[in-house]
């Protein structure tokens, strides 16, 4: 009975393991958890500044030719995603959670980037 319980809550704990251990994921399950939406693609919040930082690096990372490139752009990209992270959970701790949503939605952008950076970096 023991196994049987063990095994059925085995998934549930991974993958409530893997929410926490991701800032994007943590953050989004918190807004979940205080009942605000998160933001949606659809949603046009994001300043014109920001639009073009992740339009500039995305062309950066179609153009790039060789491993120093890439790793410029993933330290750049890991940067910003350090940075997004300390001002969402300033917004948390003050309990802004708008300010924590529109910053939540800045760090899909992140995420997204990191993607396809690493689809780069290991082709297929």
């Amino acid at each position: 009975k023991e196994q049987y319980y063990s095994e059925q809550h085995s998934s549930l704990i991974n993958k409530a393991y893997q929410t926490l251990l991701n800032p994007l994921s943590r953050g989004l399950y918190l807004l979940e958890l205080s009942g605000v939406e998160p933001a949606q693609e659809t949603d046009c919040d994001a300043d014109s500044v920001f639009l073009m930082e992740i339009m500039e690096i995305n062309e950066k990372l179609a153009e790039a030719k060789n491993e120093d490139n890439l790793e410029e752009i993933e330290t750049l990209i890991k940067v910003k995603q350090e940075e997004l992270t300390k001002e969402v959970t300033a917004a948390f701790e003050r309990d802004d959670l708008q300010e924590a949503k529109k910053l939540l939605a800045k760090m899909k952008y992140f995420a997204n980037l990191e993607d396809k950076l690493k689809a780069k970096k290991i082709p297929s």
